[in-house]
């Protein structure tokens, strides 16, 4: 009994070859073309919704110690309270490591204090307060030439800054980490020879936003 044996000739073996470089050029072109598709689509709902930087105020602000000892060691006591607004429709934000400070011509004067992660929502309004304390911080030797000139003029230009990260949320999509940081300045008088009540301001001001 005979046996046949069939063989592939090297036309077929060709064939196929061409044939599954032409399958997996047009699966590379499908592949390619439907993601750009989605990246389209997704930059011009991103260019259409542009979210707006949160609005940050000084609701209040008050300096309940400032004390200057040698060898130029400040310890500070500072309450605030800042009014955040969102003012996007469609863009909700996430606030993610936003801590804040303290600071005086430049100079930090307290410790960072850290708020909790949270959501705003659209056109949402929320408070951050903090009590802020640095104790024994070293300062610049022009300080107190600093703090004696505003005692003169009976005001005091108090720096607060917020730090942190934000995302942003359009639906049910959530954007990647952005840095945001706050600049903030409170004009409080100025009294230091009576400390038994503090140095505070009710005048809201606007504050300097980036992300």
């Amino acid at each position: 009994m005979s046996q046949l044996l069939a063989e592939a000739s090297p036309k077929h073996c060709a064939e196929r070859g061409l044939k599954g470089k032409r399958l997996g050029r047009r699966l590379l072109c499908v592949l390619s073309s439907s993601f750009s598709t989605v990246l389209s689509l997704f930059l011009l709902i991103w260019f259409i919704l542009r979210p707006t930087k949160p609005q940050f105020y000084v609701k209040d602000a008050g300096v309940y110690q400032l004390s200057l000892s040698p060898p130029r060691l400040l310890n500070s006591t500072v309450e605030f309270t800042l009014v955040s607004r969102n003012p996007n429709e469609r863009v909700g934000v996430y606030y993610d490591s936003l801590r804040a400070y303290a600071a005086y011509k430049g100079q930090k004067i307290t410790a960072d204090s850290a708020f909790p992660p949270f959501y705003q929502g659209h056109q949402d309004t929320n408070l951050f307060s903090a009590s802020l304390s640095g104790a024994s911080v070293p300062v610049a030797a022009s300080f107190g030439y600093e703090l004696g000139r505003d005692q003169t003029t009976g005001k005091l230009p108090l720096g607060l800054r917020l730090e942190g990260r934000v995302r942003w949320k359009v639906g049910t999509w959530v954007s990647g980490e952005y840095r945001i940081m706050v600049d903030c300045i409170a004009i409080v008088g100025f009294v230091p020879s009576d400390m038994s009540s503090p140095l505070s301001t009710n005048q809201g001001s606007e504050c300097s936003t980036s992300v």
